[in-house]
């Protein structure tokens, strides 16, 4: 308030003494009239400055028909009923209506905005009481037609302040489509939309070096009278501040007309319901609800299992009482049935591949060959959208449509520009036209500037050989340029820097003027030039001394937020990068340009390099090119092949060393076991190669993750195969009359089944895994499946072949390696048990299992299950592409500056597809967003929206090619004219053509204001307005906006089209796929409501895209995704533990229970090392599943076929037997692997391979051998009666009676059961079938027990 109780009184006091021209104020005098000629002080303005005379006397009638027209058509709001009065005669009025035309159409969206803004004018050029509002105070004196004859060049122009906000503010919203921006903007000088109001509004359209005004209006706005409605007084003389009547945007400007619509006019829209607050952290009651989940779990659990525990204790059969297995005479059980026809096959077999290995290794590795023949026909798969998207999925069908109708996204390479990591410290800039302004110290210099036009004009000249083309290709060869698309010239590529602001021209960067601004002259520069484009973007000529256009070379506006980045709010002076962005057409592989392309962005990043490394430049680049991720990929794919070499290397060596067992130093070479272990390691290639043949046969594409991965978890997964039967036969004795082939045969026979079982889980866990719709994820478990039924095949055929060939050798004495060379020693010393067997025996077994030690195992595992649901509630969902980067790319500084630097996100297109019909009215209004449009139309939605940017992630409103299309046929422009007369009477005649043969509009004015084409000229007029290149004469042409946005059939059917907003800034992998869900929810919406459009065929559809959406689709659905995927790998788990140890279903679930408490684990663990849940992460979850059946599924096998005498002593044996073979096997065999991935660059294999990977093989292992075994304990399955049975068979030739007649007998243990029982078809046991405690009698009384039972069976 102190600026109207100072400045307007002070000025209003210093005008009453000033010197003043117009010596009459009072209603129905002129100041001025008539037309004197040009202004002689104003030169480059973009129509002619013509001035007015001075006339102090009365108005003049318009008499003659034409005057009255033409006064009619560009004042209506001065002609009445009568023969009007006015103060302008017809030539003024056409002047007036050529400076009218210019800034019309920006603001034609709006009518009430038109008739106030063309009002402002008209009571200044025609009123008939001119003179009440205007004063003149410079003049001079103009010859016309050889008379001397005051001419005005400068007046005083008074409104009241109530008048002049009016109009501001009927305009200040309307906007601009093709841009986004606000058409006030450019109608606002330096100030631009964000800082104008309406006395700078009027300020500028009265400055004559604006290019517009033919001389200088100083407008003064009196304030009311103490804040009321009553204007203040003027200055004194007659003069009388201009309050007339104003139409405000929300109301219609004259009878019929309508309000202007919401995205012009705040005022208009409804009152939009706030969106609900996006949902707050679960909580159960006062707590979180994750937390309270997991604790509840946990007392859950843990007062469950104390029930149980003491169920356990109080009954009878105990896991720590003696089990007494029974037998029934009902026939074999299944598990009986099962285990010995799985044994006598694999017995069988193995003894015949141990008699003929040659014939067998020569067959296998025919087999191998043949199948890895298909390699030549391998597809390797490199394009992220062919490996993460599926290609029936929404984004997928969504982008193939786009890019069949549109082309392919341009290509992006972009430099962002910094001070350097020292920087420069901000200065204050005191501009004579800004003020004192604030300049971030990336501006402390023009010499930067001129580098980096160095920098750019270099880029710009890039010539690179094209073998294929034999010629140079060079920019303009593969450049996006948008306003001329089929022959651009080397200034017609889109390159969007803050250098086109001075046209990329040095001189202009240069160039220096004297300004004067209220008395003080000073200088203006390249600053003051920024400051005002920065502010209006669109304009031809600064209001500066400098008068330069801001418009960029190649014809189109270059916005600050595209230019600048690293500022606050629109402080774009305070800018911290400058941005630089190189726009290339998109080619697909097969067409010649795309190699074009790869070639100029390889010269490209080669220049770039050069500069970062440039000790003279003052300045610091990032920067990226389209090819930079895939290259940087690929790149450290060839530098991390080694690691995998080296950690393969590990592994070999660890399996060479580990086989063996060592007796001595003396028989080291003879114990060695490396021949051997290279053999495993052949097996597990051969597999592997042997599937990936299989599958390139078919047709099924493979990727680097299955080259990396498949070996890797093939390795792991079956290297404990190998442990087990090699340990397995070292551990055991031959029998008396046994030869090695049957030898072999009868281990082979004894732990096959065991890896059948794992086998079969794990592959059919994969081939499951398989039915996902991402691709890399069902590549992967293909190719993974197979490779491990390969490698079971190979392991029970080929690796048997070379066991038995090396237990010869060693058997002989021959040296490993070398065989022909045979050790000089004497008889080998009798086998031992290693170091790893009697420690798990004597000491880790009884540890675990102690009583006390077996209720903190539980009770801690149950707290770490629960801890883990807690933190998998956590897990964070996505993949940042910076994860996707070796360690040192240039691309990861990219990206943080991106996320530092960037304002505004990635542009976002609504697609159309066809079934809707614009060219009716409903259709262009159920589109439309200007006057007459419906208030839920399509681009409307999209402002909504925008206005809650932090939900809708949408933060500038879609341009619209329909508006902008009715706003081109608007008669208040020039741009769709035809001839009058001619040879081309009726033809387009464009907008640069002045003719006055051009004079007829394509459409006639009406009252109301709302401009639509009937279906006739829709049709006709839209290529023509589609190919119209926008000119100062019409902005609105839609050649560089919309040029290729719509695509019509050959009956002029639309079959697609699009609209452009824009993302807010997308920091994570989280906002991405938010804002996808978000952008699809809105364009649901707008589907539904154009559907009701009528003619709309009912599969119309209006879909959002934009280049990322196809990455990021699989987060909305990969956690359901993953759920059922794993879900799949965990049942064959179950359902073949349950049928290889015949129908065990307890065994089974225990198994099972195991494995999904191994996976839970595992994603909570993945919350505590920052891995989040991706696609990658996906197939290592599936692995983890096949890697938990090789820890646990050997072990409850063990444990089930164990005969011991309760379930801990049964326990025990499991967990010393079977699971020092798994430790070996399993995790040792991963473990020195997985280190060596720690060493790699690429931070993808760190995160999800050495970080994921050890987690898995880690909780693997103490889930295995610790948790498992006491879980077995407590709650393990009886005693499996098939197992019992088979080892008294073995002990002694006499229990081969125990089978009679279809009756088993359950034998006690020597000096731990007191008695066994007999069961014949469920009857009870009696004493007769009692069986002494003693081993020895009841051996004895074996025969008679068997008769017992076939009394029995009798006497059933």
């Amino acid at each position: 308030m102190w600026l109207e109780g100072f400045v307007v009184p002070s000025l209003l006091s210093l005008v009453s003494v000033g010197a003043t021209y117009t010596s009459v104020h009072q209603a129905g005098y002129c100041a001025f009239y008539e037309d004197c000629g040009r202004n002689p002080e104003v030169s480059g303005s973009l129509i002619p400055a013509r001035v007015p005379c001075l006339y102090n006397g009365p108005a003049k009638r318009v008499t003659g028909s034409a005057h009255l027209q033409l006064l009619r058509r560009v004042c209506p709001m001065l002609v009445g009923p009568e023969v009007p009065l006015a103060c302008c005669s017809a030539r003024q009025l056409e002047m007036l209506e050529k400076s009218l035309a210019m800034s019309k159409p920006l603001l034609s969206r709006c009518p009430s905005c038109v008739d106030n803004f063309v009002n402002l004018y008209c009571q200044n050029t025609c009123s008939p009481d001119q003179s009440v509002h205007i004063n003149v105070t410079r003049a001079f004196r103009a010859n016309v037609s050889g008379l001397l004859i005051d001419a005005v060049l400068e007046y005083q122009c008074y409104y009241s302040s109530r008048f002049a906000e009016g109009s501001y503010n009927s305009c200040r919203n309307v906007r601009i489509p093709s841009t986004g921006g606000y058409a006030i903007s450019p109608m606002c000088g330096k100030y631009g939309a964000a800082l104008c109001n309406a006395e700078r509004w009027l300020r500028f359209q009265g400055d004559s070096s604006n290019g517009l005004a033919p001389l200088d209006i100083h407008f003064v706005l009196v304030p009311p009278i103490s804040n009321g409605s009553t204007p203040g007084p003027g200055p004194g003389g007659g003069i009388v501040p201009y309050d007339g009547a104003f139409h405000r945007c929300d109301q219609p400007s004259g009878p019929g007309g309508q309000a202007c619509s919401c995205l012009d006019c705040v005022e208009s829209c409804p009152a939009l319901p706030p969106p609900p607050p996006p949902p707050g952290p679960w909580m159960l009651g006062q707590m979180d609800g994750p937390l309270a989940l997991g604790l509840i779990l946990f007392t859950g659990a843990v007062l469950l299992f104390a029930c149980l525990l003491f169920l356990l204790r109080q009954w009878p059969g105990g896991h720590e009482k003696n089990e007494a297995p029974k037998v029934t005479c009902t026939g074999p059980p299944p598990s009986t049935s099962t285990q010995q026809k799985l044994s006598w096959v694999f017995q069988v077999w193995g003894t015949a591949v141990a008699r003929h290995p040659v014939p067998v290794l020569l067959a296998s590795c025919a087999a191998v060959a043949v199948l890895s023949c298909g390699l030549v026909f391998v597809k390797l798969t490199t394009d992220p959208v062919e490996l993460w998207s599926a290609p029936d999925s929404q984004a997928r069908s969504e982008k193939a449509f786009h890019d069949a109708q549109f082309g392919p996204f341009f290509r992006t390479n972009q430099i962002i520009v910094t001070a350097g990591p020292d920087g420069r410290p901000g200065y204050t800039y005191d501009s004579v036209f800004f003020g004192p302004t604030a300049f971030s110290g990336l501006f402390a210099s023009k010499e930067l500037l001129l580098q980096l036009l160095d920098l750019q004009t270099r880029l710009q000249a890039i010539s690179v050989w094209s073998e294929t083309a034999r010629r140079n290709i060079t920019l303009k060869d593969i450049c996006y340029a948008p306003l001329n698309p089929d022959s651009p010239g080397p200034t017609d590529c889109a390159v969007n820097s803050l250098l086109q602001y001075f046209q990329n021209n040095r001189s202009l960067i240069d160039t220096v003027a004297n300004q004067t601004m209220a008395g003080v002259t000073g200088t203006v520069d390249w600053r003051d030039h920024f400051l005002y484009c920065i502010n209006s973007p669109l304009s031809f000529k600064d209001s500066t001394e400098l008068g330069m256009s801001c418009m960029a070379d190649y014809g189109a506006p270059v916005f600050p937020f595209l230019a600048v980045g690293g500022y606050e709010g629109e402080d774009f002076s305070k800018a911290e990068a400058f941005i630089m962005t190189f726009s290339l057409n998109n080619y697909p592989p097969g067409d010649p340009k795309h190699e074009f392309v790869l070639l100029w962005e390889r010269e490209y990043l080669k220049i770039l390099q050069d500069y970062k490394h440039n000790k003279s430049i003052n300045f610091s680049i990032v920067y990226m090119s389209e090819r930079s991720l895939e290259d940087e990929i690929n790149r450290t794919t060839a530098e991390d092949i080694p690691i995998f070499a080296i950690s393969y290397l590990v592994i070999f060596i660890y399996i060479a060393l580990a086989l063996g067992e060592y007796t001595s130093w003396r028989t080291i070479m003879v114990d060695s076991k490396v021949t051997l272990g290279l053999g495993g390691i052949l097996v597990v290639l051969g597999a592997v190669f042997a599937s990936m043949g299989f599958y390139a046969y078919a047709g099924v594409p493979s990727s680097l993750i299955i080259l990396e991965v498949v070996p890797f978890l093939v390795l792991a997964i079956g290297a404990d195969n190998l442990f087990i039967l090699v340990l397995q036969y070292q551990r055991d004795e031959r029998r008396a009359e046994e030869g090695t082939e049957e030898q072999i045969g009868r281990v082979l026979g004894d732990v096959a089944p065991s890896m059948l079982l794992c086998s079969i889980s794990e592959s059919i866990c994969f081939f499951l895994g398989a039915l996902t719709k991402m691709p890399a994820v069902r590549s992967f478990a293909l190719y993974a499946a197979l490779a491990i039924l390969f490698d079971f095949l190979l392991q029970i055929s080929a690796f048997v072949a070379l066991m038995s060939l090396d237990v010869k050798r060693e058997e002989k004495n021959r040296f490993d390696i070398c065989c022909c060379v045979r050790a000089k020693v004497g008889k080998r010393k009798k086998r031992n048990e290693g170091f790893l067997l009697p420690l798990m025996r004597e000491y880790y077994a009884p540890f675990l299992l102690h009583p006390v030690t077996r209720i903190i195992v539980i009770i801690l595992f149950i707290f770490m299950v629960c801890a883990a649901i807690f933190l998998m509630l956590h897990v964070q969902v996505g993949l940042d592409q910076e994860l996707s980067l070796p360690k040192g790319s240039y691309m990861l500084d990219y990206f943080a500056a991106l996320n530092k630097y960037f304002e505004v996100g990635v542009p976002v297109y609504f697609v159309t597809t066809a079934g809707y019909n614009f060219s009716t009215i409903d259709g262009m209004n159920g589109v439309c967003s200007s006057v007459g449009c419906d208030n839920n139309s399509m681009t409307q939605k999209i402002q909504y929206a925008t206005e809650f940017p932090q939900v809708s992630y949408m933060a500038i409103p879609a341009s619209s090619w329909v508006d902008d299309f009715i706003d081109w046929l608007n008669p208040i422009s020039r741009c769709c004219r035809l001839f009058v007369t001619g040879p081309n009477a009726g033809e387009f005649c464009p907008a640069t053509n002045n003719q006055l043969n051009c004079r007829k509009t394509c459409m006639a004015s009406n009252q109301n204001g709302i401009i639509r084409p009937d279906i006739e000229k829709f049709n006709l007029y839209l290529p023509r307005f589609l190919n119209d290149i926008p000119t100062l004469q019409c902005s609105k042409g839609g050649l560089g906006a919309y040029g290729n946005a719509v695509k019509r059939d050959p009956n002029g059917a639309i079959l697609a089209s699009r609209f452009m907003a824009y993302h807010t800034p997308l920091k994570n992998s989280q906002e991405y796929t938010a804002a996808l869900k978000i952008a699809r929810e809105i364009a649901a919406n707008i589907t539904e409501s154009m559907r009701e459009v009528p003619g709309t065929h009912p599969n119309f559809e209006v879909f959002p895209y934009t280049i990322t959406y196809v990455y990021y689709e699989q987060y909305l659905t990969i956690v359901n995704e993953g759920l059922f995927n794993i879900g799949l790998c965990l049942i064959p788990t179950f359902v073949v533990c349950c049928i290889l140890l015949g129908m065990d279903i307890h065994s089974g679930f225990l198994n099972l229970i195991t494995i999904v408490m191994i996976i839970v684990d595992t994603v909570g663990v993945m919350t505590l090392w920052d891995i989040p849940y991706n696609a990658v992460s996906l197939i290592n979850l599936v692995t983890a599943v096949g890697i938990s059946v090789e820890f646990v599924s050997h072990l409850t096998r063990s444990f089930a076929m164990s005969t011991k005498e309760n379930k801990v002593q049964r326990a025990k044996e499991a967990t010393y037997t079977m699971g020092s073979a798994v430790f070996a096997g399993v995790a040792m065999t991963n473990l020195p692997g997985i280190i060596v991935l720690y060493f790699a660059q690429s931070q993808l294999i760190q995160v999800f391979f050495f970080r994921l990977n050890l987690v898995i093989t880690l909780l693997g292992l103490v889930h295995g051998l610790v948790f498992l075994p006491v879980l077995l304990s407590y709650f393990g399955p009886g005693i499996n009666s098939a197992a019992f049975l088979q080892r008294e068979i073995t002990k002694d030739p006499l229990a081969d009676k125990a089978d009679v007649d279809g009756c088993f007998h359950n034998f006690g243990y020597k000096g731990s059961v007191d008695h066994s029982t007999t069961q014949c078809n469920g009857s009870a046991p009696t004493e007769e079938d009692t069986v002494p405690r003693d081993r020895d009698a009841s051996l004895e009384k074996g025969s008679d027990s068997a008769g017992n039972c076939t009394d029995a069976v009798t006497s059933c």
